[in-house]
């Protein structure tokens, strides 16, 4: 299991930061893997919450089940479950300028399918797909406001 990790300041709130990170329709924006919502328990990513998505890696269509683990003012953390499983995880932190994101994924994959897809998301990962992840949504965050 390897881990893929980056962090970056924004000029926005950590309240503003967290409700990018659980809307989904704002998720879709930003995130390193494309994806479709297929169901959510409530409006948004809560502790506690599942969701059931779709995606394609390596030309294939894969589902996961994703457990939301925390969603804080100090983090959100989940775990995608499905061919292969994914621990994604965004701490939040103040900064003088705003709020400091760090995100953290790894990613497992058991049987020959979840090896193979487990080695295409790395490589994305391993590509940048986490880093412009993180600066697609701290363009979307610029606009907001501090006071959030």
């Amino acid at each position: 299991m390897r881990i893929w990790s980056t962090r970056k300041t924004v000029h926005a709130s950590r309240a503003a930061v967290l409700r990018l990170l659980t809307e989904p329709q704002e998720i879709e924006r930003w995130a390193p893997v494309p994806f479709e919502l297929l169901e959510l328990d409530g409006g948004r990513l809560a502790t506690g919450s599942r969701a059931l998505v779709r995606g394609r890696l390596a030309g294939r269509s894969v589902e996961f089940e994703v457990d939301v683990l925390e969603a804080s003012h100090e983090r959100l953390s989940l775990v995608a479950d499905g061919p292969v499983l994914i621990n994604v995880d965004y701490a939040l932190r103040p900064a003088s300028e705003g709020s400091e994101v760090r995100a953290t994924v790894s990613v497992c994959g058991g049987g020959f399918v979840g090896r193979v897809l487990a080695a295409a998301t790395e490589a994305l990962l391993g590509a940048g797909a986490l880093q412009s992840s993180i600066e697609r949504l701290c363009r979307a965050l610029e606009p907001a406001t501090l006071a959030a």
